[in-house]
């Protein structure tokens, strides 16, 4: 039997009460059981709404107008808020953010794990939820009048918005920005046109140490030839005494991908340095380091309680990056063994724990997957297995050889909550008990959420 016609068309304005939420934020209103998706609705809002798509199971619209505010409702404060695409959620009071991803969580443990009896805690929030990231990377474009600006693109589109200002990072980062831009105009410095791929200036990178006020500004070209780079450097460094690090990073290739194979360090130093409580880390342009310091030593110091260190364990780090969970682990465990697949990553990692002067971090390049049974067949018993994987979580093979492994504890640290709602019911089958789950609010104002699990392996497996 043929299903019924949506009740809806295309370009129809109707009246909506949304009922619910997305888990990118989105407003969720029925008409006659048909879901319709709309950006910037909240749960019991009526809204005039405007059908722009229409699917066989379910629709999308446009905000039109609000006949009914919520009390969760706030006024965006970003003048670009609408048009960007980079926060989803400015519209939304902040605790009700929070409530939202616990929820978020909540749901797909549920119908994805089907583990509904696991406790997800409240969402741990900031005091202040702005101006916390200590990267931005920005593309550069050129006004008619050849003066260079700098935003990040609209949603959909690779139209760039002109901005001076976004309201989620470090203050300092939007200075430089901004600084950089004014200085390379004057000097008459060209932005990169992607159409005609021409031009130099392709995107400003800048990072931020947050308890060091380090700065390191990366210039990405598509040239080898940067027009009056001394005067440049001599211009940013008047400008700003905090900057330590000034780098050029060459991507010639027509690509969506920001930073390119050859970096070089123009003026100051290879790496600037940021501590998250009592370990120091050094950053260098490609290095992957959480964006929100304070936050992450919220989520670490879940991740450690969760790993139930005493002295005396031995834990593996699968995905271990430049090693800043292993050495937050290697305060206090015996030993700790850190994987990734990403060479330059665990270069970075070794000379961290030497910065650190932590020699029980041992760390190794190649699929975890893999070097894990060989450990097996060495005799190596690790206590306790930590994983933060990618979006896409962990790999079947990694799960097997985790289970395989036999630890008492299984710490997983997740940026995907239907991934890691997936690859809990993998291990809860393989012999663990997941405790208890608790999310963490690492990117305010926008629907992302991490979240740290705690794995108990089962008497008798």
């Amino acid at each position: 039997m043929a299903k019924p016609k949506p009740p809806v068309e295309k370009n129809q304005t109707i009246e909506l009460t949304f009922e619910d939420l997305t888990h990118e934020g989105n407003g969720v209103g029925k008409i006659e059981g048909y879901p319709l998706f709309v950006p910037y609705g909240l749960p019991g809002e009526k809204a005039q709404v405007k059908v722009i798509k229409v699917k066989k199971n379910f629709g999308f619209g446009k905000l039109l107008e609000i006949t009914e505010a919520s009390e969760d409702r706030v006024e965006a404060p970003c003048d670009v808020y609408l048009q960007c695409g980079g926060c989803q959620l400015q519209h939304m009071s902040y605790d009700r953010q929070l409530a939202m991803k616990q929820k978020q969580v909540k749901d797909v443990m549920k119908k994805i794990g089907h583990l509904e009896h696991v406790p997800v805690h409240e969402t741990i929030g900031m005091d202040d939820p702005w101006r916390y990231r200590n990267k931005i990377q920005i593309p550069v474009g050129q006004k008619e009048d050849g003066e260079l600006m700098t935003g990040f693109y609209q949603k959909r589109s690779h139209n760039i918005i002109d901005m001076d200002t976004c309201l989620i990072q470090d203050e300092m980062n939007d200075r430089m920005v901004e600084t950089v831009r004014r200085i390379a105009t004057r000097l008459g410095i060209s932005a990169y046109d992607e159409d005609t791929h021409r031009g130099t200036l392709r995107h400003i990178m800048v990072r931020t140490g947050q308890t060091t006020k380090d700065i390191m500004v990366v210039l990405v070209t598509r040239t080898q030839n940067l027009p009056e780079k001394d005067k440049l450097i001599d211009e940013i460094k008047d400008a700003f005494p905090n900057v330590k690090s000034v780098i050029q990073n060459i991507n010639s290739g027509r690509t969506n991908v920001i930073l390119g194979k050859e970096t070089h360090v123009l003026w100051g130093d290879e790496y600037i340095y940021d501590m998250i409580g009592d370990v120091k880390f050094m950053i260098s342009p490609k290095s992957f380091y959480q964006v929100n310091p304070t936050q992450t030593q919220k989520l670490y110091d879940q991740a450690l309680q969760y790993a139930d260190i005493r002295g005396g364990e031995t834990v593996i780090d699968a995905y271990c990056g430049i090693g800043t969970i292993s050495l937050f682990l290697a305060q206090k465990a015996e030993k700790v063994y850190g994987v990734e697949v990403v060479p330059d990553a665990v270069t970075d990692a070794k000379k961290n724990a030497r910065l650190n002067h932590m020699d029980n971090a041992e760390f190794y390049v190649g699929q975890a997957e893999e070097l894990m049974p060989w450990w097996r067949n060495q005799g190596l018993r690790p206590d306790v297995i930590v994983v933060d994987p990618p979006r896409k979580g962990c790999d079947e093979a990694l799960l097997k050889a985790m289970i395989d492994m036999e630890p008492e504890r299984i710490v997983y640290v997740s940026c995907n909550p239907s991934t890691l709602a997936r690859d809990l019911r993998i291990l809860e089958d393989g012999g663990y008990q997941t405790k208890e789950v608790q999310p963490v609010d690492m990117f305010p104002q926008t629907s992302h959420v991490e979240c740290v699990s705690q794995l108990i392996r089962r008497k008798g497996n």
